[in-house]
């Protein structure tokens, strides 16, 4: 699959050498906008001997957040562009087992997560791009870091580790040129990186609308995998 794509897009930049720029007066872009990722999952039993709590993930969706990026060009049809986003989503819906006087009960958790991507993508503009519409595909790798976050009663947890990735990427989008220095950019990018985590809370007592809890256990693995398609939009500004 990999091979496959690297073959994809050397063949594809040896067509569109000859086609349009992205900018021809200016060497440099950058954007701002918001990211749209569509769902993302918690596997909260990541190491777990048994398939089925291992594959059991907690579902979150509509994920927004800001994101920057600045590409250079390199030829009359292929630029480079470097990008990162902070995506935080949480919500209620999980549930854990914990202690509560003499009785081993579930109450619920609000959990997500924090997700920073760093990227780096060479996109190339495609023969019937136009001098106001660049269109393009791109491709890619990018290393992805994340952390679990729960809130649950009064304590909170924290990070004791994390394991980045580096994974690949690929997109396709469009930029219409309102000014020759101004444009407006839409993006759509796949991509699925997973990323293991180890959380432990700060307090395995806890105060859970009044009531006095116990955790029973005071460190928890997961496993943070963004899935979901990505959509960009933005404004950028070549100089």
């Amino acid at each position: 699959m990999k091979k496959s794509i690297v073959k994809f897009f050397l063949v594809l930049i040896i067509l569109t050498v000859p086609t349009l720029s992205q900018n021809q007066n200016h060497d440099f872009n950058i954007s701002v906008g918001s990211v749209y990722i569509t769902s993302a999952e918690l596997f909260l039993n990541p190491n777990s001997s048994d398939i089925f709590l291992r594959n059991q993930s907690f579902e979150l969706k509509d994920i927004f957040s800001p994101a920057i990026e600045i590409r250079y060009r390199l030829s009359e049809a292929v630029a480079i562009g470097l990008s990162t986003e902070y995506n935080k989503k949480s919500q209620k819906g999980n549930f854990l087992t914990v202690l509560a006087g003499s009785q081993i009960i579930q109450l619920e958790s609000e959990d997500g997560f924090v997700f920073i991507p760093v990227e780096i993508a060479v996109y190339h503009i495609l023969p019937f791009s136009t001098e106001s519409f660049k269109f393009n595909m791109a491709g890619g790798i990018g290393y992805y870091h994340a952390i679990h976050t729960r809130k649950f009663g009064d304590t909170d947890i924290s990070n004791l580790e994390t394991k980045p990735v580096i994974g690949i990427q690929v997109s396709t989008g469009m930029e219409y040129l309102i000014t020759e220095n101004i444009g407006v950019r839409i993006q759509m990018k796949f991509r699925a990186p997973e990323i293991k985590v180890k959380s432990k809370y700060n307090s395995t007592t806890v105060n859970y609308k009044g009531n006095t809890i116990t955790i029973l256990q005071d460190t928890f693995d997961s496993k943070v995998s963004v899935n979901g398609a990505v959509f960009m939009l933005g404004v950028s500004y070549s100089f």
